[in-house]
């Protein structure tokens, strides 16, 4: 199996993105108890006030399984939802070459 990588485009509500960050800080207890979860980094996007980036790193596609199913990924959208602008923009990608990450 491969490696499976996310990256989440998050628009937020207007001059909200410290406040959602601060909400979505909510998920990092549940991916610590996730083992397949491997990286998971929030961005704040430096152009834009009112973007949020995460990238996800999971041992293979079950492990984002697991973590898209979970209670806690269920109750952390619940917490941080409402300060969401708009759907989240997902991409699913698979990693061929990098520094600092076994691929």
């Amino acid at each position: 199996m491969s490696t499976v990588a996310l990256i989440a485009k998050l628009p937020v509500q207007p001059g909200k993105r410290d406040e959602f960050i601060t909400a979505f800080s909510s998920m990092f207890p549940v991916v610590e108890d996730e083992e397949g979860t491997l990286v998971y980094a929030v961005h704040a996007d430096d152009s834009d006030p009112d973007l949020v980036w995460v990238y996800e790193l999971y041992t293979d596609a079950a492990a984002l399984d697991v973590h898209s199913k979970s209670d806690g990924m269920a109750s952390a959208i619940a917490a941080f939802g409402g300060l969401l602008a708009g759907a989240p923009e997902l991409h699913r990608l698979t990693p061929v070459r990098a520094k600092g990450l076994d691929v």
